[in-house]
């Protein structure tokens, strides 16, 4: 069994508020997960034992806020489990029992200890359902303790603000030991039940209480929220015996129909087929323990009933990517970016398949979308990046699978992309005819990967034609032409290859800057040619088809590494420039002005190892040791997973998402390619 074992104790004694910046995340295959600090805290609007993922235009619903666990001693004494919430931000968190946290093949442990009374909880979110069972066991040797179970909640959507006021109608029914909390349309009730030898459910009336939400009030959004809980189970545990809480927004037969050992059972098995079916240098250790954090992303949209019906027709299934835990959905550019990780690397190669015969189907003006908003079932395409990593990603799975039936499914779309890119798109998308460079820009819109915008602020909008999707562009020229020669010969595939020329012979004359030596980042800018330092000059190297002249290559790559390279990934702005920002923190403008200004984000390791291998193919070796800090940080945030980004600066504080799907990816992927040093040929 994988296990990660995080010492409580030690931990707090270092710093009093780590339970708090740590971490945990479980999620249920639809996009719903559950959530929370090691402590018991919710601290964020996100956080919840049950965020259920339901269909549109819901989307996801915090349907369990939390529970609060008090335990009855046999001399009287009445002793608090977990931490509570305090009443304000100045006041800190109440006193806890928790002394170690683990993750069992990436399922939550809390390991309890007061008073020699030794507790132990497990959660499990049950795969493709919105129920989770929460269990308790007794392992200390007393005849019994009482333990008191308080949930609490707030149906609202998950990023919807904690300050939200409470629904005035909640209620509770009970009939035949299950209770139902429900309230107005249109959500959907709360189904409980206790699994326990001995228990009761003691009947308040309903009690309101306020707490802070401490990480919101950090991010500058409101912190005070409030709370309804109906009463609370009062349960003997005895030594060997368990009791579970089980809480759910399906119907009953649904939550019935596992009992907690077999959904426990289940779980596990799961996850062990899933470190089975992996590439072999990726089933035990860190890696097999990101092969887990990597299942975490990969979800069939519950909301998205259309889709899955058409694709069921087809005899296929709907999948696609998470962006990021807690607030990303499923985006274009993150999912072809991840594909390889996420599902090339971990054996699931058919679930690449449908992933991306699903975006095929979004297709409109030769773009795929941006991304889908939360309970929404039609995307947004403002993107002028996301489908030509399309294309990367097709050429990846094709190589893993040999599955030219989708190709030859998808190539007109393709072919009809490539047509409507070299005509002009949407968004100012088009190829200037006087160099072959793919240019685009529209005011107020943000289409690069770099998209921070702040109201009407667009903070790096980088208009005009930039480095990374014009090495995009010749990739998919490349592969495009490839494709069509080998599916309906040369003539079919000669005008793509002069195109990719012209791009090419353009690229190495335009942005190459023998003054910086360095590539611009773009050219024919809203201010000319752009000089920053940032890491998109390494996608001219690491794609499949680079587009820089390999003569220029160690040149960037030693800028790169000398700028932009940390332990946890690369730097979005060199610290000479004068808009480099060293932290990313604060309320959402003074983030956003960070976000691609240093800020250090952990996917952009994967191309630079890429161009790593690149200019020194023979060091896998020495490729490996760049996924050293970002292996290390598998304790630290979330649990078990990888931040979106980390502060430009030591201590290199993680930031953002605490589960990010490209992050979680791009390490996985690069494990598996420089296994060769490690652990034998990477087939």
């Amino acid at each position: 069994m994988l296990t990660r074992k995080i010492n409580v104790a030690q931990a707090q004694a270092r710093d009093s508020r780590e339970l708090l910046r740590r971490e945990w995340l479980v999620t249920n295959g639809l996009g719903g997960y559950a959530s929370g600090t090691l402590s018991g805290m919710i601290s964020r609007r996100y956080h919840g034992l049950l965020v259920a993922a339901l269909p549109a235009p819901l989307g996801r619903v915090v349907m369990l806020n939390h529970l609060a666990e008090w335990l009855d001693l046999p001399d009287g004494r009445r002793l608090q489990m977990g931490g509570e919430e305090p009443a304000s931000a100045t006041e800190g968190p109440v006193e806890h029992y928790v002394r170690e946290f683990r993750l069992e093949n990436g399922l939550p442990c809390w390991r309890y200890e007061a008073e020699g009374v030794v507790i132990e909880k497990r959660l499990v979110l049950v795969h493709g359902q919105n129920t989770v069972f929460i269990t308790y066991e007794l392992l200390s040797a007393q005849e019994s303790v009482r333990l008191e179970v308080r949930p609490s909640v707030h149906f609202r959507r998950h990023e919807a603000e904690v300050s939200d006021p409470l629904q005035e109608d909640y209620m509770l029914t009970i009939q035949s030991g299950r209770y139902v909390v429900s309230t107005a349309e249109p959500y959907p009730p709360l189904h409980l039940c206790l699994h326990a030898d001995s228990a009761t459910f003691l009947y308040e009336g309903g009690r309101i209480r306020e707490i802070e939400h401490l990480v919101e009030g950090e991010r500058g959004y409101p912190a005070r929220g409030s709370l309804w809980s109906p009463g609370c189970f009062l349960v003997e545990l005895r030594p060997g015996s368990t009791a579970t809480l089980v809480a759910s927004a399906e119907p009953w037969n649904q939550v019935l129909a596992l009992d907690p050992r077999s959904a426990a059972d289940s779980e596990g098995e799961r996850r062990q087929r899933l470190i089975a079916a992996a590439h072999p240098s990726a089933r035990q250790g860190v890696a097999a323990e990101l092969v887990l954090a990597a299942d975490q992303f990969i979800i069939r949209p519950a909301g998205r009933v259309e889709d899955t019906a058409r694709a069921r027709a087809a005899g296929d299934d709907v999948r696609t990517v998470i962006a990021g835990y807690h607030w990303f959905t499923d985006w274009g550019r993150d999912t072809m970016i991840s594909l390889e990780g996420l599902t090339l690397s971990t054996g699931r190669q058919t679930e690449a398949g449908w992933i991306l015969r699903t975006f095929a189907q979004y297709i409109r003006d030769g773009l795929i979308p941006n991304y889908f908003p939360d309970g929404a079932s039609a995307g947004l395409y403002h993107t002028a990046d996301a489908t030509l990593w399309f294309f990367h990603a097709i050429d990846r799975y094709l190589e893993a699978s040999g599955d030219r039936i989708t190709l030859q499914l998808l190539l007109p779309r393709l072919a009809d992309i490539a047509d409507h890119h070299l005509r002009g798109t949407l968004f100012g998308i088009g190829v200037d005819p006087a160099d072959g460079l793919l240019r685009q820009g529209a005011e107020g819109y943000q289409l690069t990967w770099m998209d921070a915008k702040v109201g009407d602020w667009v903070v790096t909008p980088r208009r005009g034609k930039a480095v990374e999707i014009n090495a995009l562009w010749y990739n998919a020229l490349r592969l495009l032409e490839g494709w069509l020669r080998s599916e309906q010969g040369d003539e079919a595939a000669r005008p793509y290859a002069d195109h990719a020329c012209k791009a090419r012979e353009s690229f190495n004359q335009r942005f190459w800057s023998d003054e910086l030596g360095f590539l611009f980042d773009v050219v024919d800018g809203e201010t000319g040619n752009d000089a920053a330092c940032r890491p998109n000059q390494v996608l001219a190297i690491s794609l499949r088809h680079p587009i820089l002249d390999e003569a220029r290559w160690s040149a960037v790559l030693d800028k790169v590494s000398a700028e932009l390279l940390t332990p946890m990934g690369l730097r979005s702005l060199s610290r000479q420039h004068p808009d480099y920002k060293s932290r990313y923190f604060g309320d959402l403008r003074s983030r956003d002005a960070a976000y691609h200004q240093g800020t250090v984000w952990a996917w952009l390791i994967g191309p630079f190892i890429d161009a790593w291998l690149k200019v020194h193919p023979d060091d896998r070796q020495g490729a490996r040791r760049w996924l050293e800090g970002l292996t290390s940080h598998l304790s630290q945030a979330c649990v078990g997973s990888i931040s979106e980004v980390f502060d430009a600066e030591e201590p290199f504080t993680a930031r953002g998402c605490i589960a990010q799907a490209w992050s979680v990816a791009e390490v996985l992927r690069c494990w598996v390619k420089t296994a060769e040093a490690q652990d034998g040929p990477a087939s």
